[in-house]
């Protein structure tokens, strides 16, 4: 882990020969042909949770300097409930989820007209584009939110996005702006994430704490490792620290690099200087099926594993079979997206399963042979195809 930036003796080495710094990979920020930039609600509003047209267009400003240079920007803003909440008159974010719908209804049309005119004094048209989670959960959904983002960016638009709170539940919301941006910049095959906030970047430990110093560069999860992280994000945001990280996580495990910074250090990020803190990508772009099936699907049950079905699924990739899996939870059918979980109620991967759940149960248990001499052919296929499979950072399964 990196915690800050180099010395004027640290290019040289013991021997001393000069030597060249490793490259921090901040350049590709700067020669990225697509970019999807998100912006929190504290980026953009006052304290009391009034919309400052003034930070807006400064933010714009800089984005606009991105397409004149040739970048595809899309934007994944923030700020429609924290609009709302002054011309409303509510003393602060609502918690209620209908007060919540109310002022982002009020609130969306203050943010994307701001964006109008601030984007227009550049030459440069936008287009309001709203998202739920089904939007990402259903295949079909995904398809087309890509095809139109896509003619979007080709027809020379700057999207803005935004969770579509005026009409989500409970149930499909994303939560959090950060974890849409990650999902965003798969949809789009972003060649780069940036995360603006409220701090300039991540650090050891709250920002305030005396020690506590920039972290400029993570190579992957052990580089944060005993990180703090626990400090909440502004009153009027719903994420902290802790939802940034996990959106990282989403972007970099699929391919894409993020930069979190502040939005008043915007303009240094995208010129390549070492601000912030450069999250490099931790593994190959996966498929929209695959990363769909790890961050975005909501499962529908739980197959319980043994520890044999354990090992050969996490450390052989093999497709799950009926002999391995002791137990079945939840109302699913064939096509579903459901956990795997090991004895212990670790989750240790999802998958599409392939019956229907009145049916897993008289398979449990039984070899792919018994099955088919009992039940006839088609009962001697597997559970859970690998093709259809993900493997999740083991945790703890919710109950």
């Amino acid at each position: 882990m990196s915690t800050g930036t180099h010395g004027a003796g640290d290019d040289v080495a013991r021997d001393g020969l000069e030597r060249v710094p490793a490259p921090s990979g901040r350049e590709q920020l700067r020669d990225a042909a697509r970019v999807v930039v998100k912006v929190g609600s504290s980026s953009l509003t006052t304290p009391d949770g009034h919309l400052d047209p003034e930070r807006l267009r400064a933010l714009v400003d800089v984005l606009a300097e991105r397409r004149a240079a040739g970048q595809q920007v899309v934007l994944v803003s923030s700020g429609a409930i924290a609009a709302g909440i002054g011309p409303l008159g509510l003393p602060t974010r609502p918690r209620d989820l209908a007060t919540q719908q109310a002022a982002a209804s009020v609130g969306q049309g203050l943010l994307v007209a701001h964006y109008t005119r601030a984007f227009a004094a550049h030459g440069l048209r936008v287009a309001q584009v709203l998202l739920t989670a089904e939007d990402t959960v259903r295949r079909g959904h995904y398809r087309n939110a890509h095809r139109a983002l896509t003619r979007l960016l080709d027809l020379g638009v700057v999207p803005v996005i935004n969770e579509n709170d005026a009409v989500a539940t409970d149930e499909i919301r994303f939560g959090d702006n950060d974890r849409l941006a990650a999902l965003v910049s798969h949809l789009v095959r972003a060649d780069a994430l940036v995360l603006l906030t409220d701090v300039d970047a991540l650090y050891t430990g709250p920002p305030s704490r005396e020690g506590s110093v920039r972290v400029a560069r993570v190579d992957g999860p052990g580089d944060v490792e005993g990180v703090d992280v626990s400090s909440r994000g502004s009153a009027v945001g719903t994420g902290g620290m802790v939802t940034k990280l996990e959106s990282v996580s989403i972007a970099t495990q699929s391919g894409t690099p993020v930069l979190l910074t502040s939005a008043v250090r915007a303009g240094e990020a995208f010129a390549g200087a070492d601000v912030g803190t450069w999250f490099a990508p931790t593994g190959r772009r996966t498929s929209v099926r695959l990363l769909w099936l790890a961050h975005a699907a909501r499962t529908r049950g739980r197959l319980v594993l043994d520890e044999g079905a354990v090992r050969a699924v996490v450390e052989r990739r093999t497709s799950l079979l009926p002999a391995g899996v002791t137990a079945s939870e939840g109302e699913f059918e064939a096509g579903d997206p459901v956990e795997l979980v090991g004895p212990d109620g670790a989750v240790v991967a999802r998958g599409l399963v392939a019956y229907d759940a009145g049916e897993v149960p008289a398979l449990l248990g039984r070899s792919t042979s018994a099955l088919r001499d009992d039940l006839g052919p088609g009962y001697d296929r597997e559970l859970v195809h690998r093709d259809d499979l993900v493997l999740v950072r083991r945790r703890r399964a919710a109950r």
